[in-house]
């Protein structure tokens, strides 16, 4: 387990967040604190809430009540396609990637919010808009290395295996560079190799990007291992937070979560 990071201003705060969808009341009043180069696990039994805080924290969803701050910015008022601009970035539950197109041009295609030149200028290929894409490209490039997805750069997203288009999708959310990396299950339908990949992938954009990232995942020994701090949702409600340590031997927590996944184990 990496060491917690020091005292200072968080990153993101989220404070009193209420999310309701008719009478279902997803997010109770939650409160939590993301600091700077982190990695903070949310977890919970399914039904917890800890996708819809996701889905808070990049504008999927409007929470009714609460506020949350990003590096001084008003999450909640900022239009949702401008959050990426701001150094958000996230993989879902559900891989979402254009399943049409090879792995390399899926990654590209995330260099978006970091063009600058225009559609003409780009065409042309000349000057600035050429050295634009140079760069693009060497950022790509650099992240392919990085996940070892060499041998698949060329391949079409819609037929390669499960585990390896995860790997896609998380290099899609490195290619743009974020400040805050939302992960939601990213080890979910894998198997004992997949999975010891993405732990190792996840460790070192933590250790060699210093990345601040968000965790959700249901594999509680990866949890344990890699994360600082946990944040546990029950019903919507936050019941704990604290170190892997202290959360393992949370009676609350045990009696919510961690007994109920041993018994299913």
């Amino acid at each position: 387990m990496a060491e917690a990071p020091p005292a200072q201003f968080p990153l993101l705060q989220a404070e009193n967040l209420h999310l309701n969808f008719g009478g279902l009341s997803a997010l109770a009043g939650i409160s939590f604190d993301i600091y700077p180069c982190e990695i903070l696990a949310l977890i919970g039994p399914n039904g917890a809430g800890k996708t819809s805080a996701l889905n808070c924290l990049n504008g999927f969803y409007r929470p009714q009540r609460g506020k949350i701050l990003f590096d001084g910015h008003d999450l909640v008022h900022t239009p949702t396609h401008e959050i990426p601009h701001l150094g958000i970035a996230r993989t879902f539950q559900n891989i979402a990637l254009y399943t049409g197109m090879t792995a390399l041009d899926n990654l590209m295609a995330a260099r978006h919010i970091h063009m600058k030149q225009s559609m003409l200028a780009s065409a042309l290929y000349f000057g600035p808009a050429r050295k634009e894409e140079i760069e693009h490209r060497r950022v790509i490039e650099e992240i392919i290395d990085f996940l070892e997805i060499e041998h698949i750069r060329k391949a079409v997203v819609g037929a390669l295996p499960y585990g390896l288009r995860k790997r896609v999708e998380l290099g899609r959310a490195l290619a743009l560079e974020p400040k805050l990396l939302l992960l939601d299950e990213p080890m979910a339908g894998m198997n004992v190799e997949e999975k010891e990949d993405m732990a190792r992938f996840i460790l070192d954009i933590h250790e060699r990007r210093n990345m601040t990232i968000l965790l959700v995942e249901h594999d509680m020994g990866l949890v344990m291992d890699i994360a600082q701090r946990v944040v546990v949702l029950d019903f919507g409600v936050k019941i704990a937070e604290g170190t892997p340590n202290q959360i393992k031997n949370d009676p609350a927590v045990i009696k919510a979560y961690l007994g109920r996944e041993r018994k299913n184990q």
